[in-house]
């Protein structure tokens, strides 16, 4: 699934390319979106711009219409020049947003809602936690809502998109290393440094991870790295390592299926030792 930076890369290069530009045509597999479509044509209307919350990508119309997808595992958005042949096939295609210039197309996406005005109070969005990579992430906030969640283990604390907005399997993994944090200690035997510690890591590291030197009209989500490292094969400290010796010590990466969606967790047990209270 793609996480918070990726999304983030995904729609500045789609704000680059279509903000400020009139819909030329528009197209669609997803019932609702033709529907909406068919009553309110998105042709002629002006990309306003567009933008991430946590794992959504955001486009906004003209006329206070709002398209909101979300990638899941599979999902991309894709920008073509005028004429310019698609990469993935047609039978792929869920959304087509063109303007004189670009082509913005959405592949294999599950998620598309078309919202009219601001997002109702029962909208997924309204119930996403402070988005990481947002200008005015709200750190209090974060850590309140982390600490509300007493009796669940922390890594799974991080996926939960209601507390942080943005992190996803392999940034849970790194970012506890990191910390030096096990990745299964509940809420409430961590003190307020530690989660003070794990946001303030997080934040930076998505950061880092969208600032780098971006072709301008790319949304392939880039090569990301915890480490700092260049080289492609040393880039993560321990996600996807499984059983390999740890970049810091050199003891076997430990790996095991986390939470009620069985996600893969990736801990040192040296780096990342299970504290006392633990048990």
């Amino acid at each position: 699934m793609p996480e918070g930076d990726s999304i983030f890369r995904a729609a500045r290069t789609l704000h680059r390319a279509l903000a400020g530009k009139r819909v030329t045509a528009f197209d669609s597999v997803v019932p609702a979106l033709t529907r909406v479509h068919q009553d309110a044509p998105i042709t002629g209307r002006t990309i306003e711009s567009v933008s991430a919350a946590g794992k959504h990508v955001l486009m906004s119309f003209s006329g206070d219409l709002l398209l909101r997808t979300h990638m899941r595992m599979n999902g991309s958005w894709h920008i073509y020049r005028k004429g310019e042949r698609w990469q993935r096939p047609r039978r792929d295609m869920r959304i087509v947003v063109a303007t004189e210039d670009f082509e913005a197309v959405g592949f294999n996406i599950p998620v598309a809602e078309m919202l009219k005005g601001r997002p109702s109070s029962g909208n997924v969005l309204r119930t996403l936690g402070p988005d990481l990579l947002s200008d005015d992430f709200d750190r209090d906030e974060a850590l309140r809502r982390m600490r509300s969640q007493r009796d669940v283990e922390v890594a799974d604390v991080l996926l939960d998109q209601r507390v942080l907005a943005g992190i996803g399997n392999v940034y849970k993994s790194e970012v506890l290393f990191m910390c030096g944090i096990n990745p299964f200690v509940p809420i409430r035997l961590l003190d307020d440094a530690d989660l003070a510690r794990i946001v303030d890591v997080s934040r930076t590291t998505l950061r880092q991870n969208v600032t780098g030197h971006l072709a301008p009209m790319t949304t392939f989500r880039g090569m990301r790295r915890t480490t700092g490292r260049d080289d492609p094969s040393s880039r993560l400290w321990i996600y996807s390592r499984g059983r390999l010796p740890c970049r810091k010590c050199g003891t076997p990466i430990s790996v095991r299926a986390q939470g009620r969606h069985a996600r893969l967790t990736y801990w040192c047990d040296t780096c990342q030792p299970v504290r006392q209270t633990d048990t």
